[in-house]
Parts: structure tokens; C-alpha cells; sequence
């Protein structure tokens, strides 16, 4: 019966998180801790889930939320909002940066500039990402789901780190939180993160995102092998939002399905997180667990993942990771590799 209530509590609103054992619940306004003086890092922190956890982490004291975002316009309503509905002051501490997460060299750019404008991030959430679509390719050519949800991810945690790393060493904890989902279950089972040629296979929409999904929950396993053993304070998770209502379920869903997409837009509604419920994972993962590698699923629910995502033997991480390295060095060589700039990863 528990496992019922599991699943409602993880994946639908209303009353859902209430089902959720005593020991998984978290509130945004009780059990989020001060957050004076720390500050984040939010790709896609102006709207849905991630402006949610940018509203909740400035109504805790954050010191300074630097966003990572497409739309200047849906950026300033945040803004605005914040201003309205916590203070002008707190909406100062809000700085933006126009980027795609998958293009990679601009991810290196605004990680340069955000450490330019800081000497601490104590928060990292890794929350943009492209949505249950069709097969695109980048500019770089390869699977626009893997290059956004997973790469782009990857490069701005890795030049982030000199600064997360520093904040360790002067006795805080740090938290990495990396939005993934459920849908990794649609990743088929042959997955072997091998090849480019791999990942560039069309899968369908579902598997596609649920793929790249799987990579970015395998990228937490694998910096807490690489990266807490060594820095035990630099704490990576990776979360379940839930079924949220967000501009992925409302209007990308209708990009690959024209008439069934309204299911999942209009059918499921009344069924949906709205977008305060769905930071609520993020947001214990970003502020209070101690733990390290763990899938947190809403409220606050440890999950075992996929077959897959359990990578039993840590080789399905070792290998998606070499190979992310491998590709983002030669797809951008010309504009990082050959001026010194090898990607770092932990």
C-alpha cells in the first residue's frame, strides 16, 4: 500500500506529498534552512521548476542567484514577481544569462563570467532541459536532447567546480542537483553509451528524452565516485520533479504529438504538480540532505532508478562519461581545446 501512495505522492499534485512517510516529507516554507549568504547557480531558474527553487532559495536569504536562460522576457517577469512577492531587494540579487545549454562554448563563456562575479557557489542546479520532442541535431551534430539535458550540463558543472571546490575547502557544504525523471525508464535496454553513433540513433521522443535523462542521473553517480570521495563536503543528487505543469507539458508536447499531446496538456491537468510542488525535490536536495549519489523522488523519496540507472557495476557512468569527454573535446577543439582549455571533470 506504501508504494501506492509513493507513486501518487511522487508524481501527482494535490494532496499528494501527505501520503509520503513522516520521514520523506519537506516543506518549502518549514524545512527549507537558511540560506544567508550562499549562493546558486539555476539553469532554466526563470520559469517552471527552476523558478521555483530561485523564489523559494531568495525567500531563505540567498545572497545571490545567477540564472542561466533563454528568454530575457520570461527572466524579467520573474524578476518582477520576486520583487512583488518577497522584495526589491531580494530581486537584486538576481543576475541573468542568456545561454542555450547546448551550445557548449557559450556554456564555458557564462561559467567564466559567473566566476567573475563570485568567489562561492555553494548551490548548482542543473534544472534546463529540452523536453519530450522529436529527434533534432546541434550544430555540433549529435542528438539535441543528449547535447542540452546531459553535455551542456556537464561542461558548466566542470568549470564551475574550481569555485564549488573552494567553497568546500573553506567548510561548506556544497550541492549539486541534477533534474532528472522517471522517464529514464524508457531508455532502451541496450544502452551502452559507446558511440557517437550511439547516441545519435532516433529513438522516438519518450526514449530520446528518457535517454538523456538516464545520463544526467548516471552524471551524479558518477561525481559522487569522482568528486565527493575527494571533496566529501560536495554533495550530488539527482531528482524527480513529478508530472508538472510547465511549458514542456503544456505546449513542447505538442511538437511530437499534435493530438495526443493534449493527454498529457489538457487531460492530465487536473492531475498535475503545479510548479511549487515540483522545485520541492530540488529543493531538498539542494539544501538539506546529506547524502551523496542518492535519486530523491517528491517530497523528499529515496528511489532505486532504473536497472540502468542502478549501474550496478559503475560501468554504464564510467562509460557515458568518457565518452561525453571525448566529444565535447573534439566537437569543440578550435574554440577551447587548442587555446589549454582540457575539460576537467572532477
Amino acid at each position: 500500500m506504501q508504494a501506492v501512495k509513493n507513486t501518487i505522492a511522487e508524481n501527482l499534485g494535490g494532496f499528494s506529498h501527505s501520503l509520503a512517510k513522516p520521514e520523506y516529507q519537506f516543506d518549502l516554507e518549514k524545512d527549507v534552512p537558511d540560506q544567508t549568504g550562499k549562493v546558486a547557480v539555476i539553469t532554466g531558474g526563470s520559469e517552471g521548476v527552476g523558478y521555483g527553487c530561485t523564489h523559494t532559495l531568495l525567500a531563505h536569504g540567498a545572497a545571490k542567484v545567477f540564472i542561466i536562460s533563454l528568454k530575457k522576457e520570461v527572466f524579467e517577469k520573474a524578476k518582477s514577481d520576486v520583487s512583488s512577492t518577497i522584495s526589491p531587494e531580494a530581486a537584486g540579487k538576481m543576475t541573468w544569462f542568456q545561454c542555450d545549454m547546448g551550445d557548449w562554448h557559450k556554456v564555458a563563456e557564462v561559467a567564466g563570467q559567473i566566476a567573475e562575479q563570485t568567489d562561492r557557489v555553494d548551490i548548482l542546479i542543473n534544472d534546463a532541459a529540452r523536453g519530450i520532442m522529436t529527434y533534432q541535431l546541434t550544430e555540433y551534430g549529435m542528438d539535441r536532447h543528449m547535447a542540452v539535458n546531459h553535455m551542456g550540463h556537464t561542461i558548466l558543472t566542470s568549470h564551475l567546480e574550481p569555485l564549488m571546490k573552494s567553497t568546500a575547502k573553506n567548510g561548506h557544504t556544497v550541492r549539486i542537483v541534477n533534474v532528472g525523471s522517471n522517464a529514464h525508464e524508457f531508455t532502451p535496454k541496450d544502452t551502452k553509451f559507446a558511440s557517437l553513433d550511439e547516441l545519435n540513433r532516433d529513438l522516438g521522443p519518450n526514449p530520446q528524452y528518457g535517454r538523456a535523462k538516464l545520463a544526467t542521473m548516471l552524471h551524479t553517480k558518477w561525481l559522487t565516485k569522482h568528486l565527493n570521495s575527494e571533496y566529501p563536503n560536495i554533495l550530488a543528487n539527482c531528482v524527480h520533479p513529478g508530472v508538472v505543469e510547465s511549458t514542456m507539458s503544456t505546449q513542447d508536447i505538442y511538437e511530437p504529438y499534435p493530438i495526443a499531446g493534449a493527454a498529457m496538456a489538457i487531460g492530465l491537468k487536473p492531475f498535475k504538480k503545479d510548479f511549487w510542488m515540483g522545485c520541492v525535490s530540488s529543493m531538498y536536495a539542494a539544501t538539506k540532505t546529506e547524502k551523496s549519489g542518492e535519486y530523491i523522488c517528491p517530497p523528499a523519496i529515496p528511489e532505486p532508478g532504473s536497472e540502468l540507472f542502478q549501474d550496478k557495476d559503475g560501468s554504464l557512468a564510467e562509460n557515458l562519461m568518457r565518452l561525453t569527454k571525448e566529444i565535447v573535446a573534439s566537437k569543440t577543439k578550435t574554440e577551447s581545446v587548442d587555446k589549454g582549455c582540457p575539460m576537467k571533470m572532477a
